[in-house]
Parts: structure tokens; sequence; C-alpha cells
């Protein structure tokens, strides 16, 4: 049974930091899977925030470039989004994506002062 958990969600003021982390159980091979991060903003769609491939490639959409990074650890078979310089605007629940397959049931991150 395959599995994705995120965490490290929670209240920051603007400016501030958050790593948020994606634990997966039960996905074969996952080293080969192109991982990703979205979010869906109060009352908004999900959409793509950040992308990693198997071979350690990144893509990000513009809002977030400079200011997010995605990580990858397929020892551990987990994958990370650390968020910098947090803005009002990037509140929302953020989902992990083993792209094309499985996801992550969100976690919140709220960006207020």
């Amino acid at each position: 049974q395959v599995e994705l958990v995120e965490s490290g969600g929670g209240l920051v003021q603007p400016g501030g930091s958050l790593r948020l982390s994606c634990a997966t159980s039960g996905v074969l091979l996952f080293s080969g899977h192109a991982l990703a991060w979205y979010r869906q903003p109060p009352g908004k769609q999900r959409d793509l925030v950040a992308t990693i491939n198997s071979n350690g490639w990144t893509n990000y959409i513009a809002s977030v470039k400079g200011r997010f990074t995605i990580s990858r650890d397929d020892a551990k078979k987990t994958f990370d989004l650390q968020m910098n310089a947090l803005k009002p605007e990037d509140t929302a629940v953020y989902y992990c994506h083993v792209m094309g397959s499985y996801w992550g049931r969100g976690t919140q991150v709220t960006v207020d002062g």
C-alpha cells in the first residue's frame, strides 16, 4: 500500500521560512520517479509549485523561484520543499505528489503577520 505523508506546515509571519517534508512508503522504484509539490489556496484550484526529476533537475513556477527549493533523498524515499521569504499569497494547502501517480493528503501553510 502506497502512502505519502506531508509534514512541516504551520503558521508563519511574512518573510519567514518553513520546510515541508513528504515521507513515502510503498512507492516502487522511488528513485526513478519525478516528484512534485502542489498547492491549493483557499477557494482556488490546485496548482503545481515545483518539480524534481530522477536526475535531480528542478523546475519552479515563477512566483516561487529563488525562494523555494525542492530536494529529494532517494535513500530515505522522502522529498522536501524549503520555503523562504514567505508571502501571504503563499498561503495554501500543500500537497506532495509522485508524478502521475500518488498524492499526499496535504499540509496547511498560513503566512500571516
